[in-house]
């Protein structure tokens, strides 16, 4: 029985060195012909820009805001207000010059309409169901969903009046 077990290792031992490790390795051939340089023709593609970058000044967007318009001066009671307001409610996902669960803010009103701004911020379930724009947001941001804080027009206002001095 020993002697057996004993044959039967050594011949598994055998059948494992026997199938594994021997790679032949490809020798590299130099050669003396001369190959034409390939030249490659590159357009370049137009890069899509991701929805938070694209610029759009005529959406409005869906919801109760249909005509805003912004004064000259910033009203500074205003921005302390919104930046409360932020600070409170948007934090969790926003944050105000870098890419976080949702878009940053910097620099919204150079690519939106306050209209837009202030629908998205009131009324952000029909906006993502009924604006294009949203849609693309969505996927964008891993399809992570704004969060409607009941905020009321005076706050979401303020919000926005924030936005502009970022």
């Amino acid at each position: 029985m020993r002697k057996s077990l004993k044959l039967m290792t050594v011949l598994f031992a055998m059948a494992l060195i026997s199938c594994g490790g021997k790679e032949e390795k490809k020798k590299e051939t130099f050669s003396y012909d001369k190959k034409e340089p390939k030249t490659e023709t590159t357009t370049k593609k137009e890069e899509a820009l991701p929805p938070s970058k694209q610029v759009d000044l005529t959406n409005k967007g869906v919801g109760p805001i249909k005509s805003l318009t912004l004064d000259a001066n910033i009203d500074q009671a205003m921005v302390i207000k919104g930046e409360e307001v932020f600070s409170k409610m948007c934090t969790a996902c926003h944050r105000t010059d870098k890419k976080f669960i949702g878009p940053a803010p910097t620099g919204i009103l150079e690519r939106r309409t306050p209209e837009w701004v202030m629908n998205m911020i009131l009324n952000p379930e029909q906006m993502v169901k009924e604006d294009p724009l949203a849609k693309e947001l969505l996927m964008e941001f891993n399809g992570s969903p704004m969060a409607n804080q009941n905020l009321t027009e005076v706050e979401a206002r303020a919000v926005l009046e924030y936005f502009r001095t970022l």
